[in-house]
C-alpha cells in the first residue's frame, strides 16, 4: 500500500476527538490572583508604607474579584443552551381538530 496513512495527530483522520474548550477564564483569574500578590511584595520591596501596599492589595483583590464575577457570567449568557421547551418533537398540536376556532 502506497501513500500516507492519517495518523492520530491528522486532522482529517475521521475517528478524532474533539477536545474541550482552553479555560481562558480561568487563566485570566489565576494570573490576576498573582498580580494580587506579587504587586504587593514589589512595592514593600521598594519601600511603600504598609497601609498603602494593603490598600493596593485590598483594591486589586476587589477588581479581581468583579472581573472573575463578569467573565463567569459572559461565559454562562454565550453558552450553547438545550433548546427550548419543545427540544424532543413532542410539540403540542395548536390545531383545532374541529375546524373551529375557540373562542374565550
Amino acid at each position: 500500500m502506497s501513500g500516507p496513512r492519517p495518523t492520530a495527530r491528522d486532522p482529517r483522520s475521521a475517528g478524532r476527538r474533539s477536545r474541550p474548550a482552553p479555560d481562558t477564564t480561568g487563566d485570566v483569574v489565576r494570573w490576576a490572583a498573582f498580580s494580587c500578590v506579587l504587586v504587593p511584595v514589589v512595592l514593600l520591596w521598594y519601600g511603600t508604607s504598609l497601609a498603602g501596599t494593603a490598600g493596593t492589595a485590598l483594591g486589586l483583590a476587589a477588581v479581581t474579584a468583579v472581573c472573575r464575577f463578569l467573565l463567569r457570567r459572559s461565559e454562562r449568557a454565550t453558552a450553547p443552551r438545550g433548546g427550548g421547551r419543545h427540544t424532543r418533537g413532542t410539540t403540542p398540536d395548536t390545531r383545532s381538530t374541529t375546524g373551529t376556532t375557540p373562542v374565550d
